[in-house]
């Protein structure tokens, strides 16, 4: 469902930004608003950025090889960064430029008919994509909120696409808001600072996007919620004694890796540790199916030893 809902978005966001650009850079084009120029280019690096999710969707289903055995999944992360780069550079930092420049040399707005009527279709564009992003969103994300969703996610299509079309709706009405000042007041200079009000937002929401595609590149684990349940579903096996200690991270956004040394009791037979870890890896799967990767280690619970793997991660 995630990554049906995400590729759907995607492409809504794609086709409405590549219809948005063109009317853009023609309104740019009859008024020379600054403000239509920045959001023309913010609409091109959007269409960009669909195509380069797109594009790490694709090859995060690449199969697993010697140099990679854990396969692609993490891809997706990768090109979810590069989406933020992107954003930031082309559209936060064009925009800051270009409407620093315009309030130090300001020109007046031609045509300012064209600015209207490109923004009001746009909006309502962007609006369409952005009710698509929170339909599939909604899908998946439960009781979380909002803030949690985009933090907490593991698929980083939608979070990213959301923030995109929350970024450019906004930019929308600020650069409406400068073009109708700067027609309202004959003062061209707020066009400028609508322009930078517009560098500004995508610059936000690029450093909010890097932080969260970073962590996920790092390696994310499953969550304190999550892992708790895995420990108890693995200590209803009664050739379990219990959890020594247990990692999780995933490798991909529907590819979990689960890790645990597990206590055994010290008279069992390998036949009985063998049934014990099949049936905990059972138990796993079943609780948690995104748990596709299981690595269980028998051991004998020493309460000092323990401890000890635990502090050192082992």
């Amino acid at each position: 469902m995630s990554a049906e809902g995400g590729t759907k978005a995607i492409v809504a966001a794609l086709g409405a930004n590549l219809g948005i650009a063109v009317s853009k850079f023609v309104a740019y084009v009859f008024t020379g608003s600054s403000s239509m120029l920045a959001e023309s280019i913010h609409s091109v690096a959007d269409s960009g950025n669909q195509a380069l999710l797109l594009l790490g969707k694709k090859r995060s289903e690449r199969g697993r090889t010697a140099e990679h055995p854990f396969g692609f999944g993490r891809e997706r992360y990768f090109y979810a960064f590069i989406v933020a780069l992107v954003l930031f550079t082309v559209g936060s930092m064009f925009s800051l430029y270009e409407g620093i420049h315009k309030i130090q040399h300001p020109e007046d707005l031609r045509s300012p008919g064209w600015a209207f009527g490109v923004l009001i279709v746009a909006i309502i564009l962007e609006s369409f994509s952005f009710r698509t992003a929170i339909v599939e969103s909604n899908r998946i994300r439960g009781e979380q909120t909002w803030v949690q969703f985009i933090r907490k996610a593991k698929s980083p299509e939608l979070p990213v696409v959301l923030l995109e079309d929350l970024g450019a709706l906004v930019g929308l009405i600020l650069a409406l808001g400068g073009v109708t000042l700067a027609v309202v007041t004959g003062d061209p200079v707020w066009d400028g600072i609508g322009t930078v009000c517009i560098g500004v937002l995508l610059g936000l929401i690029a450093v909010v996007l890097a932080f969260e595609t970073k962590s996920l590149l790092l390696g994310e684990g499953a969550g304190p919620e999550v892992e708790k349940g895995i420990i108890e579903a693995v200590e209803t096996v009664p050739e379990v004694d219990r959890v020594i200690h247990l990692r999780t991270q995933y490798i991909g956004p529907d590819e979990l890796l689960v890790a645990a040394k597990i206590a055994v009791h010290h008279d069992d037979t390998a036949a009985e540790v063998a049934k014990a870890i099949d049936a905990a890896e059972g138990k796993i799967r079943a609780m948690l199916p995104v748990a596709k990767l299981i690595y269980l280690e028998p051991d004998l619970y020493r309460a000092q030893q323990a401890v000890e793997d635990v502090a050192a991660g082992s």
